[in-house]
């Protein structure tokens, strides 16, 4: 099992990068960066919440400027790592499911049911709406058949050339996906998958 320790960079509420790598927490999935949860009470104020964007921050608070030690299990199909990381000697995902902010993905791991329980037994984070939040897997499952729809023969992944030349990849739960428009005469172009986008050497929009 290797080891990657240093600071580390959010990406989205359950990926870092850390000394170069990209580090896919693992056993838990957290709100995607353009995900708004149901309604709940915010200053007394009931209505739908960034719960996404909430996830990141809550990520980044936890780790702060510390460094962090991350125990590499596995390379996923989009080159990162997956890892359960610490800090301090404390598992962030555990944090992160405790505090209400992730669901224990239980679909590879169940080392994190216990702590979505209390969280969910409280009522804090992604639990405190009125209605059930829609878990990230579904909701990455929705966006990617509503762009199937209009993307040519369903490759619904944009590959976008920046003004400075960089090469960005957008999947349909990326907070830019509408606003990005794909000119293919540029090099812009549509993917099927991630991986594809990876190969082409595109990389992936950061979530914040």
């Amino acid at each position: 099992m290797a080891v990657v320790t240093g600071t580390a960079r959010i990406v989205d509420g359950d990926t870092i990068d850390v000394g170069g790598r990209r580090v896919r927490l693992e056993g838990i999935d957290a709100p995607e960066s353009a995900q708004t949860c149901p309604a709940r009470y915010l200053g007394g104020i009931l209505g739908p919440w960034r719960c996404g964007v909430a996830a990141s921050s809550a990520l980044a608070r936890l780790i702060g400027s510390s460094s962090v030690s991350c125990e590499t299990h596995k390379t996923d199909k989009y080159e990162r790592l997956v890892a359960t990381c610490f800090l301090g000697g404390r598992d962030i995902s555990r944090e992160l499911v405790r505090q209400g902010y992730a669901w224990a993905f239980v679909k590879y791991s169940i080392n994190y049911v216990a702590e979505e329980k209390l969280a969910r037994t409280e009522k804090i984070g992604i639990w405190a709406s009125r209605e059930p939040a829609q878990p990230a897997w579904e909701y990455r499952k929705r966006r990617w058949a509503t762009a199937e729809q209009v993307a040519p023969a369903g490759c619904v992944i944009k590959g976008n050339i920046s003004a400075r030349g960089d090469r960005i990849y957008h999947t349909p739960w990326s907070p830019w996906y509408a606003k990005v428009r794909i000119n293919v005469r540029s090099g812009e172009r549509w993917f099927c998958d991630e991986g594809q986008a990876i190969a082409a050497g595109f990389r992936r929009a950061r979530g914040r």
